[in-house]
């Protein structure tokens, strides 16, 4: 092993004034021309990574993978692919962060493997393997024959369509995959899948890793009979499919596997973790994150993510988002972890399309004063921010104009099956336009040349055409970029107790334009307004409005336009006062 450069020495609980980059590093910088990103592309921008000030850089998957699913289908835990380079290239990479003074976050994605990694492998061999009850083999349903309509151990349906369970011709028996079928799910109640779990990351850790984004953690323990047997989820209306996340969201033996994760593998490090946690609740995010239970410092949660989802509840169904119920979310997670929990904040990721095209307006005339609010709305919360790539240069959703542009295994099969039920093509480009993952995929868009300077050969997936214009080399120039916007709100929270510590207060909560709130801290207020609309907004702040005689700690506009209690802004402009 060679073991990289030490991380920085900083204070506990130094996670709570820090803010995070992610990397996708197949869309970051590819240094050898095959189209791909890779860890030297990433070595390549560690100065760019620098001036923006972050403190974390979370780097989604490289280890080996069949890439089913872009990396997050691991053959190899302890290997890198070879599409982003070597073992060495990652020692190189953690030791130039930790010379920078930033520390590097992995991936830990241990609800399931490739069924190419040689647990799988031999796991399916025979029903005597030693690894069978590594993974969740069942039988076909009683009365049917294997492979016949029904047949499947449970109704569940997968994230990624259709059912979560695949037939093996070997042995006639299914496993369990919430994911695509190239995912089977690890069997979290055989101890020895933990402990080999526990070896693997106590490994990474020894080489210098900081920490580990624990990927859909609360997804492991599931809820069984007593005889074994996994229970049918309630029915989905319009599939024979039906809903299995009262049994395996946040399953019954879920603290117990986190608590004892920490134990063995995280106590006594000066670590930060997170855990991805679709469908977690408030108060199953207080248990997560009180540091008196040792189990993970924050969770992503998924709620204000859901808020433009229609009545069905699927992802793919678009509906338009209020503001006023996206401001109830955030305030019931910032008071609902006021006490002893910790929040973590985003907008983007690479499994959400790009926020100012989501959340904002990507329209020439507001892309700019829209990313730059979004960033001051998110940064000045209670909670560690997290910064996806490029949502620095306000990057927008990708023009794709047909199935095909698409590369996302979950884009796609949803396209298919979408098809399949008679839906039109236009109405599935709809969706996919709105809401695929492939819109966080595009290439980093680092210049105006061609390709963006994100490749010298033919890039995986298409670069988005506005990156003549939209480029870090171009926001590098401009004082006014939404790039120099967002190092401003780093420098904030290194530098503003309030930032960090202060408690949160919501103003003006019925307000479909204006998102306002106050922190404060020991005698320091900070006002947060921002008008996230492409209208003017005019509001009276009554007795908040004396905040505003404060310096202006950050503001996308120069002038107040002020009338004693009311202040107007104009459409997505917002602005930050401190008052002692």
């Amino acid at each position: 092993m060679s073991p990289a450069t030490p991380a920085p020495a900083r204070d506990a609980e130094w996670w709570k004034s820090a803010v995070v980059y992610q990397i996708y590093p197949r869309s970051f910088a590819d240094s050898d021309g095959d189209g791909v990103g890779d860890l030297r592309g990433v070595i390549g921008r560690l100065d760019y990574l620098q001036t923006l000030g972050v403190d974390v850089v979370w780097l989604s998957p490289v280890y080996a993978s069949p890439q089913d699913d872009n990396g997050y289908d691991i053959s190899d835990y302890q290997g890198i692919d070879p599409t982003f380079g070597t073992l060495a290239d990652l020692d190189e990479l953690i030791s130039g962060l930790h010379e920078r003074g930033m520390r590097i976050v992995m991936d830990l994605v241990v609800n399931h493997t490739s069924d190419e990694h040689p647990w799988f492998v031999e796991s399916r061999s025979g029903t005597d393997n030693p690894k069978r009850d590594w993974y969740w083999w069942r039988p076909a349903r009683p009365g049917h024959e294997p492979g016949s309509r029904g047949a499947e151990p449970t109704n569940w349906e997968s994230f990624f369509s259709g059912p979560t369970w695949e037939l093996d011709p070997t042995t006639g028996e299914y496993y369990l995959h919430l994911f695509s079928r190239k995912q089977p799910d690890l069997n979290w109640e055989n101890p020895e899948v933990r402990e080999a779990v526990y070896a693997m990351m106590r490994w990474w850790l020894d080489r210098g890793v900081d920490g580990f984004r624990m990927d859909v953690i609360n997804l492991i323990s599931k809820a069984t009979h007593d005889d074994g047997t996994l229970p049918d989820g309630p029915s989905i209306p319009g599939t024979a499919l039906g809903d299995g996340t009262p049994y395996f969201m946040n399953g019954p033996r879920i603290h117990e596997f986190l608590q004892e994760m920490h134990r063995e593998v995280l106590a006594g490090r000066d670590l930060i973790t997170v855990g991805e946690m679709p469908g977690s609740t408030i108060d199953q995010a207080v248990l997560y994150t009180d540091p008196a239970r040792g189990e993970v410092d924050m969770v992503f949660t998924f709620e204000h993510m859901n808020l433009d989802i229609g009545r069905s509840g699927i992802k793919w169904d678009v509906a338009p988002l209020r503001l006023t119920d996206l401001k109830a979310n955030l305030t019931l997670w910032q008071e609902g972890l006021a006490a002893t929990g910790w929040n973590s904040l985003y907008w983007n990721n690479h499994d959400q399309p790009r926020a100012v095209s989501r959340f904002g307006d990507d329209s020439p005339e507001h892309r700019v004063t829209s990313a730059k609010t979004l960033l001051t709305v998110l940064h000045l919360l209670r909670g560690t921010p997290y910064v996806y790539q490029g949502e620095e240069l306000g990057m927008t959703n990708a023009p794709f104009a047909t199935i095909e542009d698409y590369r996302d295994i979950e884009s796609l099969n949803y396209a298919r099956s979408a098809l399949a039920q008679g839906h039109s093509t236009d109405d599935v480009l709809a969706s996919l336009t709105a809401k695929s993952r492939d819109h966080a995929r595009t290439p980093m868009q680092w210049d105006g040349s061609e390709h963006a300077g994100f490749t010298a050969g033919t890039p995986w997936i298409a670069v988005n055409p506005n990156h003549t214009e939209i480029n870090a080399a171009a926001a590098l120039e401009d004082p006014d970029s939404v790039l120099h916007h967002l190092r401003l709100l780093v420098e904030l929270r290194h530098t503003q107790d309030v930032v960090v510590h202060g408690g949160y207060h919501l103003l003006l909560p019925s307000d479909e334009q204006v998102f306002a709130y106050l922190r404060t801290l020991e005698g320091q207020s900070l006002l947060v307004v921002a008008n996230m609309s492409g209208a003017p907004a005019t509001v009276d702040l009554a007795e908040h409005a004396a905040h505003l005689d404060g310096p202006v700690l950050v503001s996308t506009h120069r002038d107040v336009q002020r009338e004693g209690t009311r202040l107007t802004l104009a459409p997505w402009e917002s602005r930050a006062h401190l008052t002692r």
